[in-house]
């Protein structure tokens, strides 16, 4: 399967950054999921997008009776299987809106920062509904609908260098989107807020909370990162089955 974390210069990028290499600590908005995580007590739990699998480690850790991660990515697999150390963590190698799963399969499903790489979300909020038992929770974070809008995914900046704005276009113009990230020319699709939430609804989701993480006090010292505070960068839902 083709995709841009399977090549060797932006999957050694990767791994350099602060969350590959310090975890769950390690990411921005690591705080602000964790408050809106459920209990993972004796609940079967599938990670869309898991990556390095720290959000299977974390459910596995709270008592999850089962975690699934699924990621298209075979490097990224190679290191959270490498990582594991719970017999009740399963690494799937696949595509997020190609997977299949019975019916009522999970309790609770997490997503981060993956779901802005797939057209169809509808299509996915529709499979997600029919493998959530009742009352099962979807917790999600993806790049914020402000910070894909326009593509380009940086600031606009003066001729000192000097950051002037964000910069934000043809935002109701959902699609695929081409932005340059560590140092790769990488396909991401924008979706507006309204179409996140209303596939939601219409595919017997209720919405629980909203939040647009902010950096935490701790991590502002970290270059670049109180510019973080100037636009959204992510935004996290949380949202439970009927």
């Amino acid at each position: 399967m083709k995709n841009i974390y399977n090549n060797e210069k932006f999957f050694e990028s990767y791994s350099q950054m602060t969350r590959s290499q310090q975890g769950l600590d390690g990411a921005g908005e690591w705080q602000t999921l964790k408050r809106l995580l459920p209990d993972f007590k004796k609940k079967r739990v599938l990670d869309l997008g898991c990556g390095y699998g720290w959000h299977c480690l974390y459910a596995a850790e709270h008592g999850a009776a089962s975690v699934i991660g699924v990621d298209i990515s075979e490097k990224m697999l190679e290191v959270a299987c490498k990582k594991n150390t719970f017999d009740n963590i399963c690494y799937l190698h696949d595509s997020i809106d190609k997977i299949t799963f019975e019916p009522n399969s999970f309790d609770v499903i997490i997503s981060s920062l993956a779901i802005h790489y797939i057209e169809d979300f509808k299509k996915l909020a529709k499979n997600m509904a029919d493998w959530l038992v009742s009352g099962g929770q979807f917790i999600f974070s993806v790049e914020h609908p402000i910070f894909t809008a326009e593509g380009s995914q940086d600031w606009i900046y003066d001729a000192n260098g000097t950051i002037v704005h964000f910069p934000v276009d043809n935002y109701f113009y959902e699609g695929k989107r081409n932005a340059h990230f560590l140092g790769s020319n990488i396909t991401k699709y924008h979706r507006t807020l309204t179409t996140y939430l209303d596939d939601l609804m219409t595919n017997n989701f209720q919405i629980k909370r909203i939040v647009e993480p902010i950096p935490p006090g701790n991590m502002l010292d970290i270059p670049g990162m109180k510019d973080e505070m100037r636009r959204p960068m992510m935004l996290i839902v949380k949202a439970e089955k009927n």
